[in-house]
């Protein structure tokens, strides 16, 4: 297939002359058209077509199209027949009132090309730069980020259906490539266990007896694994991909125990960053926040908040399920360096700030974090019945500290902290400590004090942010990042941001564009039509509460 490039500036003057006529007060297509111009071209896509070979489908309308469907929620199919059928998508895609369109599944496919070229940002930074070249977006001022879970399109299976399906899908897979190989190796009752789906077998409900279970499929894919790796096996059968992933999940979940394959225990298994899920989509992971757990992905949304302009989403990215919100956090803020939309400051809630971001974000972006740090974790320091690191004094350039006793440290040294990050190591004799009136209210070690204290930046930011947010002023400032859980919301409700639509990171991350695309082109007719944001809902009976 090759580009041939399409002119999108002009609109055919027959349609714009009746699309006029039949919207006479204009609506969302024709609004967002008029304001940001056709948005795409075809030369922002030319990397992904060759310069030979039959014409294609425009790409700047098919992504034109991709980003309408969002908006309007509608499939491939309901999507073609909008593009043959409907006036406003004629006047948007500067289309001839006769032209008929394309073939559904040309949606498909171009959604193909860009996931595998990872060219969904591309869609949703052209949106982003039209709405900046419009006066909407501009860098500087407040933008707030936050999270939310991101369901897989397939189910989540328990341990035991996850291990029965993966070693069923190898087998399938294999009986395909090398039936009569498989027979000669299959036991009978493999036939049993392994040709119907799960969901559609009773597995023991005694737990013993599910632990039983779960080790003779262990056993049995053991089997299959070594006959996969003989000399006899047919060539190729170790290259397909459910035979992989069988040998994978069998590495994670089972061991040898005097020569038996015997199920890990839950504590022995991998963390979830790397813990494989199910064999339908083998990137998806499981994530866990507070009491909630699921398999799948996490999408982080930064938007604009200022009141004299449309809440514009300024970026999105997509993770597997347990990656930490702090650790995006640098991704986030390179992003919005490319696209020249730093803010002055980033409102945030406490799972992405931490002192050594603040001071990251402070000396790389000039960007100034907004956000609840962590409170002092031991109780007796939190409660103040012990001494914190903010009761001693600590000289950075001689390398010392100064105790509430009066004592110096005798012990100074660089070391690292279980993340793998740099902090200081600092002791106090017990010669001092132990004599000293003040033990009781410092330290129960019987060697002396310990401190641990983060490099000198972070331990000044760490004490300053403590400090400030306690007070009125920072929590008024903090106050406008609430909105953006009204995002999320909306992105839920109206766009199923929380569920994929397509199987694996790549095509998901490219849905996430798309949906930002679309909220985008949502919020920036309603502020063409003057519509204003939706107020907090308060209950009838919360707002009985008194104020004074």
């Amino acid at each position: 297939m090759s580009l041939r490039g399409v002119d999108l500036a002009e609109i055919p003057e027959e349609t714009a002359r009746l699309a006029r006529a039949v919207f006479p007060k204009g609506c969302l297509v024709m609004r967002v058209r008029d304001a940001l111009g056709p948005v795409f071209a075809d030369a922002d896509f030319e990397e992904l077509f060759s310069a030979r070979g039959r014409p294609v489908v425009s790409p700047a309308r098919l992504a034109l199209v991709s980003v309408l469907q969002f908006a309007e929620g509608l499939t491939d199919r309901q999507a073609a027949h909008a593009v043959r059928s409907r006036l406003d998508w004629k006047y948007a895609l500067s289309l001839e009132l006769a032209d008929m369109g394309f073939d559904f599944s040309v949606l498909s496919e171009f959604r193909a090309r860009l996931a595998e070229s990872d060219a969904g940002r591309a869609v949703f930074d052209a949106v982003l730069t039209a709405a900046g070249e419009a006066g909407l977006v501009k860098a500087g001022n407040r933008q707030r980020t936050d999270a939310t879970h991101v369901l897989a399109v397939t189910r989540d299976l328990s341990r035991l259906e996850f291990v029965v399906e993966t070693l069923r899908a190898a087998l399938n897979q294999i009986a395909e490539a090398a039936g009569d190989w498989l027979m000669g190796l299959a036991a009978p009752e493999w036939f049993d266990r392994y040709s119907a789906r799960p969901e559609d077998s009773r597995f023991p409900s005694r737990w013993a007896a599910r632990i039983e279970h779960g080790d003779q499929c262990g056993a049995d894919g053991a089997v299959l694994l070594e006959a996969v790796w003989s000399t006899s096996a047919p060539p190729g059968l170790r290259r397909l991909p459910a035979v992989e992933f069988l040998r994978q999940t069998w590495v994670q979940q089972f061991h040898r125990v005097d020569g038996t394959v015997r199920w890990r225990e839950p504590k022995n298994t991998p963390p979830g960053l790397i813990r494989l899920r199910t064999p339908h989509e083998p990137e998806a992971r499981t994530g866990a926040k507070r009491d909630l757990a699921w398999s799948g992905y996490k999408v982080h949304l930064s938007e604009t908040c200022e009141p004299d302009a449309p809440h514009l989403i300024t970026h999105i990215h997509t993770t597997p399920a347990p990656v930490t919100d702090n650790a995006v956090l640098e991704d986030i803020h390179t992003a919005l360096a490319e696209r020249q939309l730093v803010p002055d400051e980033h409102l945030l809630d406490a799972g992405y700030v931490d002192a050594e971001q603040i001071h990251h974000a402070r000396r790389d972006h000039s960007i100034t974090l907004v956000g609840p740090v962590g409170k002092n974790t031991i109780r007796q320091q939190a409660t103040g019945d012990f001494f914190d690191s903010t009761r001693f004094t600590v000289d950075w350039e001689q390398r010392q500290a100064v105790c509430p006793g009066g004592h110096t440290s005798v012990q100074w040294r660089d070391a690292q902290s279980h993340r793998g990050t740099p902090v200081t190591r600092v002791r106090f004799a017990e010669r001092h400590c132990t004599p000293c009136e003040l033990r009781t209210s410092c330290t129960t070690a019987e060697t002396g004090r310990n401190l641990t204290l983060r490099p000198k930046a972070e331990h000044e930011i760490l004490q300053q942010a403590r400090t400030e947010q306690d007070t009125d002023h920072w929590r008024r400032r903090y106050g406008h990042r609430a909105g953006v859980e009204g995002t999320i919301s909306q992105g839920v409700q109206a766009f199923g941001l929380r569920r994929s639509r397509y199987r694996g990171l790549a095509k998901t991350r490219l849905q996430h564009h798309f949906t930002g695309a679309a909220v985008n082109l949502a919020r920036i007719d309603a502020w063409l039509t003057g519509r204003p944001l939706a107020r907090t809902r308060i209950s009838p009976f919360a707002a009985l509460r008194p104020t004074g």
